[in-house]
């Protein structure tokens, strides 16, 4: 047998340390995403305004007018495809009328899911006779009933107008603090490297830190453009072959909205399927449609871009998995963004602390 000592005591206090860490950053995802964000942007932007400052542009200047151009170009892509995506969205709730109208004709008359809903409410109206007529009301008590508020739209209206305010809001924060980033050159670096000591050896490891971190974030996020502009491109090539409409929109929309993984092939599948039913009237090219895009976000986004990802960051594939799972439970949508780059950084550390390096062996290849 193998005989290791084992500190009770400070492994208890790291679990108690890992389990608030985790507790906080749920509680103030608010706060910690938009930093997160922030630093992506700035990491992935960096290089440019770097090249800006060598033909003698001012890095605040630089910054300003990137992220303009930047903002700028989303806003007229958005208005540029804002008519066939409103169309497609219009379209989305006759696609599952028409939908949900053929598999009942399929079915006949009544599904066993109709079925068993009858059998249920009228198991529910016997047990309320049988109550009824077992226990009747005595007197002096008065009836109550509670009648459920009607359904009211604006209320609907109302919070997801304050959704959409709150994510206007972030994103503007995130603008600012990518800015302020962007402008400040190699400040927090400089910080950084004072706050490790006047050793000589310990500015070389974080130096080395640093530049790794920022390193495998750049290559990730090339794999990330890579991999979204392939999806656009074979989805909108697929559908315009198929002859589904508004072909280029879906493309977009793909290459969008492989950003998050497993959420947006979802969505992109189940939203194509429908719409290729309602223009086409038969299951079959609902199935076709909807099966050429599983298809390639499988190929794309299941298998190539994990390995990727693994090649460029020396991690593991199953940790970059199960790296996406646990974010994306901690966050939701953000999470799946950003947890990976999350998990860079945090092997990049553990690589080049002595007491940590079993944490960098773990997430390896």
């Amino acid at each position: 047998m193998l005989h290791m000592p084992v500190d009770v005591r400070n492994l208890s206090l790291a679990l108690l340390a890992l389990f608030a860490s985790v507790a906080l950053l749920h509680w103030a995802s608010a706060v910690f995403i938009p930093i997160m964000l922030s630093l992506l942007l700035t990491t992935a932007l960096r290089p440019v305004v770097e090249v800006l400052r060598r033909c003698y542009v001012p890095r605040w200047l630089g910054a300003g007018v990137l992220l303009i151009a930047i903002v700028l170009g989303l806003a007229s892509a958005a208005w540029s495809l804002s008519d066939g995506a409103a169309q497609l969205v219009d379209s989305l709730p006759v696609a599952a009328k028409k939908v949900r109208d053929s598999l009942k004709a399929r079915t006949g008359a009544s599904s066993p899911l109709d079925t068993m809903q009858k059998a249920a409410t009228q198991i529910e109206q016997a047990a309320n006779e049988n109550s009824a007529t077992a226990s009747p009301p005595r007197r002096g008590v008065q009836r109550v009933v509670v009648e459920r508020p009607p359904f009211n739209i604006r209320d609907y209206l109302w919070s997801g107008t304050m959704g959409l305010m709150s994510a206007l809001g972030q994103l503007t924060v995130v603008v600012f603090l990518t800015y302020f980033a962007l402008a400040s050159g190699n400040l927090f670096r400089n910080k950084l490297l004072r706050i490790a000591g006047t050793s000589l050896e310990r500015r070389k490891v974080t130096i080395h830190v640093l530049e790794d971190i920022t390193n495998q974030i750049q290559r990730y996020l090339m794999v990330q453009v890579f991999t979204s502009v392939l999806v656009g491109v074979a989805t909108g090539l697929a559908y315009w072959a198929l002859g589904l409409e508004n072909a280029a929109v879906w493309g977009v929309a793909a290459g969008v909205l492989n950003l998050a993984p497993y959420i947006g092939s979802a969505l992109v599948t189940g939203a194509s399927a429908l719409v290729a039913f309602l223009q086409f009237g038969t299951l079959d090219m609902a199935l076709a449609i909807g099966g050429a895009s599983l298809v390639i976000h499988t190929l794309v986004g299941n298998l190539l871009t994990p390995w990727l990802t693994s090649r460029t960051s020396s991690m593991s594939p199953v940790a970059v998995f199960v790296s996406v799972l646990a974010w994306g439970w901690l966050w939701g949508l953000w999470g799946l963004l950003l947890g990976i780059p999350v998990m860079m950084a945090v092997k990049a550390v553990c690589d080049r602390v002595e007491d940590l390096k079993a944490v960098g062996e773990l997430l390896g290849d």
